[in-house]
């Protein structure tokens, strides 16, 4: 991965930040129709030495509150206060319209990680995009960036990487997750952007929007103390490095019939053909239906909700 050289002065939207220095800095989004302003933070942590400038970001999702309290706790125990080499911009929340409202997207209806690079005079959610393209992708020589399994679904901690990008691939080796999941680059989403400028950019996911999960947020703290003690960039002592599992390729499991879903599998489970996932049952006790698994692999995301329809995704299976 490639550093790029950074002057002794960083500037963010007028703010200077010195190396050696920490510094919180505001960016205006937009406003609520109340008049409220709507701001971007961004903490900015700069070593006296040169090195790399990592992005940690959150809530690209408004009601991925997983990503959100990741970045968070690191600010808040101290992960980028003393920087043995380069930087660190720490943007906990990007979405603050859809946190605001427990939603995924914006109140227009719209997906920030659908609108890059954005625009300063288009939609919400493009306004959103722009602003973090504008103001933080130019400093930024890789990232890290925090999501939560949407609506009901669990995800097991994991990162997304496109089968072609040697560097984040590499990164994703570095941060340790339990599963590398081959995926590839969706149109206009910040991975594919970050693609386009050459800047690795990892995609953690771990457990189930608008629900706190203890073991993703603390998979993904080691996996920001991994990728930073294996960069050089903090002298903590390093976690002991993990060796992921790669998923190559993946299909979901989709309900037969409509019902209450009984599972006695999880995310996180291995499973041979054939082996019995759960029930699809109707609330009357006349229906039943044995889910069973149509492959052999690893369960690394699961339906939550216990009332389904016919075709909806109930487990995503992944194999090596």
């Amino acid at each position: 991965m490639s550093t790029s050289e950074v002057s002794n002065i960083m500037n963010i939207n007028g703010t200077d930040i010195h190396q050696g220095k920490h510094a919180t800095v505001k960016i205006k989004v937009g406003s609520l129709p109340s008049g409220t302003n709507i701001n971007l933070f961004a903490h900015v942590y700069r070593s006296k030495n040169p090195g790399p400038t990592m992005l940690v970001l959150g809530g690209v999702h408004g009601d991925e509150v997983n990503g959100v309290e990741i970045v968070r706790r690191a600010v808040k125990v101290g992960y980028f206060d003393h920087l043995k080499h380069g930087n660190v911009i720490a943007v906990p929340l990007l979405n603050i319209y859809g946190f605001i409202n427990f939603s995924r997207d914006l109140p227009d209806g719209k997906d920030v990680n659908r609108s890059f690079p954005g625009s300063s005079r288009g939609s919400l959610a493009s306004k959103v995009a722009y602003t973090l393209s504008k103001h933080i992708l130019p400093l930024v020589d890789f990232g890290l960036d925090f999501h939560t399994g949407g609506k009901s679904i669990h995800n097991y901690p994991q990162v997304r990487v496109s089968k072609d990008d040697r560097d984040a691939h590499k990164l994703a080796e570095l941060f340790g997750a339990p599963f590398i999941v081959k995926s590839n680059l969706i149109n206009k989403s910040l991975r594919k952007e970050c693609h386009k400028r050459g800047i690795p950019m990892l995609v953690y996911e771990g457990g189930e929007s608008l629900r706190l999960d203890s073991f993703a947020i603390q998979e993904g703290l080691n996996g920001i103390q991994r990728v930073m003690s294996s960069m050089g960039m903090t002298e903590k002592e390093p976690l002991a490095p993990k060796d992921p599992i790669v998923l190559e390729k993946n299909k979901w499991v989709r309900a037969g019939q409509a019902g209450i879903l009984i599972s006695y599998k999880k995310a996180g489970d291995y499973v041979n053909k054939g082996d019995l996932l759960g029930y699809l049952t109707d609330p009357y006790g006349v229906r039943e239906l044995k889910v069973k698994s149509p492959y052999s692999g690893y369960i690394y995301g699961h339906n939550n909700m216990p009332v389904v329809h016919k075709g909806d995704a109930i487990y995503h299976i992944g194999f090596e």
